[in-house]
């Protein structure tokens, strides 16, 4: 006869070797709140309070005298006349009424300070994706001294921009080095055009080893079997360039013509100092700064746009570049079936 106490026995012994599941108090989506919880307290505090701040600063006004009572006032709701101010270029009489901004006032340069920014971002972004494209195709190569030639592309790049600002200001001096060389008069500093030309020289020397850099890193991932094999099928140079090269390297290229983009529209050091405050050079981030020490609340005003643009500019590359190159790995795809 069968023992009932034993299967019972054995029973709860495999029982008891069952994986007990451990049972915690915090489980699926609320402990990985847990964990991104420290990085969205970082990023309110350090991005989302400054900007909120700056909103509800454009709409105060700056303290002051009253042009009225002649009173110092704190200021006060503003409305959306410090937007005005900057957009429609309008400045408070002593009426208290508002006029067209008289020439030499901030108010007056600011569609002059977006088209120099825009001018600076276009020119400079497509001078350096172009010389950077060829730096890094040579840097990608193998030969003797190619570790020697990227360390010594990267010194301009390297160099802080203050450093590079005052030394191409002394070879922008009338007697300096670039007027001598090229047998010129031309006052590269105060001329209106001829002051931008320097700052773009400038610019290009010193930020296009970082697109070299960046366009480098996305070849260094296209396979070298890709190019034997279309040498092997008679592919000339300028097709394996034009058919392998830059469709392989299109996402990694929009990656930095989105960075570079960012970083120029935001240009203030580099003409700040090289031209010394000179109008026709004056770029937003410039505006922004020579108006926070006339107020602070209009200059918020300012901020504000220069942010407005900067997004737009950002989510027009996202959206249209980027969907381009995700097109293009899907044809790819197609391709390699």
């Amino acid at each position: 006869m069968s023992d009932p106490s034993g299967a019972v026995q054995a029973t709860e012994t495999r029982t008891d070797q069952r994986p007990r599941r451990r049972v915690g108090l915090l489980q699926g989506p609320a402990r990985a709140w847990l964990f991104v919880a420290p990085v969205l307290v970082a990023l309110a505090v350090v991005i989302g309070y400054p900007v909120v701040r700056a909103v509800w600063m454009s709409f105060q006004k700056d303290s002051g005298l009253d042009p009225v009572t002649g009173m110092f006032v704190n200021g006060g709701s503003a409305g959306f006349s410090n937007y005005t101010h900057w957009l429609m270029q309008q400045c408070q009489m002593p009426s208290g009424g508002t006029e067209s901004c008289p020439t030499g006032n901030l108010g007056s340069q600011f569609w002059v300070a977006i088209i120099v920014t825009v001018l600076f971002t276009v020119i400079t972004v497509a001078l350096e994706t172009t010389i950077g494209l060829g730096m890094a195709t040579v840097m990608g190569k193998t030969f003797r001294g190619r570790a020697l030639l990227r360390a010594a592309v990267l010194v301009p790049w390297a160099i802080p921009t203050a450093v590079t600002a005052r030394l191409w200001e002394f070879m922008f001096q009338y007697d300096g080095v670039v007027n001598r060389v090229l047998g010129t008069h031309i006052l590269w500093q105060t001329d209106p055009w001829w002051s931008r030309f320097a700052v773009i020289i400038a610019d290009v020397w010193k930020t296009t080893p970082f697109m070299a850099l960046l366009i480098l890193a996305g070849l260094q991932v296209i396979p070298a079997d890709v190019y034997e094999a279309a040498r092997v099928d008679g592919a000339s140079t300028w097709q394996r360039f034009t058919q392998i090269t830059l469709p392989l390297l299109k996402p990694a290229l929009l990656v930095a013509i989105l960075f570079r983009t960012m970083d120029a529209l935001r240009l203030y050091d580099l003409p700040a100092i090289m031209t010394r405050g000179n109008p026709n050079t004056r770029t937003l981030s410039i505006l922004v700064v020579d108006q926070v020490r006339q107020g602070a609340n209009s200059a918020s005003a300012l901020s504000v746009l220069t942010f407005l643009l900067i997004f737009a500019v950002a989510f027009v590359l996202v959206k249209v570049l980027g969907a381009n190159a995700v097109a293009t790995q899907e044809e790819q795809r197609k391709a390699g079936r």
